[in-house]
């Protein structure tokens, strides 16, 4: 119902403000740990722990032949921590999600009951300010060291990348009157909470903030932006807050590859020059020992990005893959994904170049060495004849 329609029922103006009767505020932060990450091993290694517990992620509300992860994560429920927030204290749900080619999400939940609609708001500020990217905080290295000590074993070529992503997603689970969800931006401002800033912004701005938003039952309404996302879903298991993570994660594996491989170009170039300074008798071993280490650089590059391209696959839920999608493009993923497209393709043509170069050189040596034993079986001819 509209603020419209509030005061023409006769509610007061004061009436008219929403109250958020339970939501959530989740802080979001990704990390790339490893080549790749045995999901099974993390299961066994993790049971073992007191109080622990884990399981392979799923979709609650979506049926599988809809939309569904095409190797699990594992979810993993660590011990709950005390914030100090906006000098009140709060107690957070922590949560570790795994995925096979390397990431792991970690997941902070700071409840909310009971607030109007501008404490909310400066709940999500608070939030950010506290454990945010801009924030000194150890949350996150704590949480990210417990893992990476529990789960070691099951972790391949581990490595120290400092890259990570971020995103706050506020959710509201009810509210303390009956709303539409697609008339939400009527009756409350989601522009502070979906930009984080308290300065009034332009109207393009506040529009293009709000241009990403989606609605499928009258309870619900997701709005995606580039670091933040509003979620209204009545359902206790709304599978958006996953779909968000699921195209972070994405974003930070290939993310990752293309930096590598913006270093590794470099690199790839003094070891050609190297290998065709060589002499001709090693001309030959170092293009094929240079093109295999390239071509087994293709191959793992490959591997990874495919799986994270294909972490999800969605068929039939029409909603949740436009939100997927919408995210996707949001986070720049295709962007980015095309950079690696690229950059490998790079790759590919050098260790084809330098693979035809060895097989010439090996052809060179091959018609010396033929040359090389006609004239001896002449001169030995010739020695013979003479004699």
């Amino acid at each position: 119902m509209s603020v419209a329609g509030w005061l023409e029922r006769g509610y007061p103006l004061e009436m008219t403000e929403l109250r958020v009767q339970s939501g959530a505020v989740i802080a979001l932060r990704l990390f790339d740990i490893a080549y790749s990450i045995d999901l099974k091993r993390v299961e066994d290694l993790w049971s073992q722990g007191d109080g622990r517990s884990s399981s392979r992620s799923r979709l609650s509300s979506t049926p599988p032949k809809a939309l569904t992860f095409d190797v699990p994560p594992v979810l993993l429920t660590m011990n709950p921590v005390t914030l100090e927030i906006a000098g009140a204290r709060y107690q957070a749900s922590v949560s570790a999600r795994l995925y096979d080619f390397g990431v792991v999400a970690l997941s902070v939940r700071v409840p909310a009951t009971n607030l109007s609609w501008k404490e909310y708001s400066g709940l999500c500020d608070a939030v950010d300010q506290a454990i945010g990217p801009k924030a000194e905080s150890a949350l996150w290295k704590e949480l990210l060291d417990q893992i990476k000590s529990s789960l070691l074993p099951a972790m391949l070529r581990p490595n120290n990348s400092t890259l990570e992503e971020d995103h706050l997603v506020a959710i509201v689970q009810k509210w303390d009157k009956p709303v539409i969800g697609a008339e939400l931006p009527e009756l409350i401002d989601l522009v502070p909470i979906l930009s984080g800033e308290n300065r009034p912004l332009s109207e393009k701005a506040r529009k293009d903030l709000l241009k990403q938003r989606f609605s499928y039952y009258e309870d619900d309404l997701v709005v995606v932006t580039w670091d933040r996302a509003f979620i209204y879903e009545s359902r206790s298991d709304s599978d958006v807050s996953d779909i968000l993570e699921v195209a972070n994660a994405q974003l930070l594996e290939f993310r990752y590859y293309d930096e590598l491989l913006d270093d590794e170009l470099p690199r790839m170039y003094e070891l050609v020059k190297q290998a065709r300074r060589a002499t001709n008798l090693l001309a030959p071993r170092r293009f094929a020992d240079l093109a295999r280490k390239l071509y087994t650089l293709v191959a793992e590059v490959t591997e990874l990005t495919e799986k994270a391209d294909n972490v999800l696959q969605v068929t039939e839920d029409v909603y949740l893959a436009r939100i997927y999608l919408a995210a996707l493009e949001i986070f720049r993923v295709p962007t980015v994904s095309a950079a690696v497209d690229r950059k490998l393709s790079i790759v590919r043509d050098t260790y084809a170049a330098l693979y035809a170069e060895a097989s010439g050189s090996r052809g060179e040596l091959l018609e010396v060495a033929i040359v090389v034993l006609i004239v001896i079986e002449i001169a030995i001819a010739l020695l013979h004849h003479t004699v």
